[in-house]
């Protein structure tokens, strides 16, 4: 019995369909496929699949989380976007959190929030 799994994606919901294939695709995702309001996003071996399908109270507790080896070589490239003023979206530089990351956050044109980071050491006598 055979039961390997190849992949789990999230549907990501847009508001604005066309605006979010843009900010995708400016913040680093290749664009695979589209059709009948679904894109195909991957970068590597993550992925996600941006559906033309928006509801609020869905949107606004949709949370991603990306893990990059490099957060600073991230924060770097998404900063120079100047994503808050292109988008009106939510930028917040990287910080370091008590489960053992470094992460920063930035929220999509539909309000989902994405944390993007790195592993970084526990310091157990903290």
């Amino acid at each position: 019995m055979n039961l390997t799994v190849t992949e789990i994606k999230a549907f990501v919901p847009a508001k604005d369909f066309e605006l979010s294939l843009r900010f995708y695709r400016d913040i680093g995702f290749t664009l695979a496929s589209s059709g009948d309001g679904v894109a195909y996003f991957h970068h590597g071996h993550a992925a996600f699949l941006l559906q033309d399908y928006y509801h609020p109270g869905l949107a606004e507790n949709l949370m991603m989380h990306l893990l990059v080896e490099n957060v600073d070589a991230w924060w770097r490239q998404i900063e120079a976007l100047n994503p808050a003023e292109k988008y009106g979206v939510r930028l917040e530089p990287p910080a370091l959190q008590p489960w053992g990351m470094r992460d920063f956050i930035l929220t999509a044109p539909c309000g989902v929030l994405w944390r993007i980071g790195q592993n970084v050491p526990i310091n157990p006598s903290a």
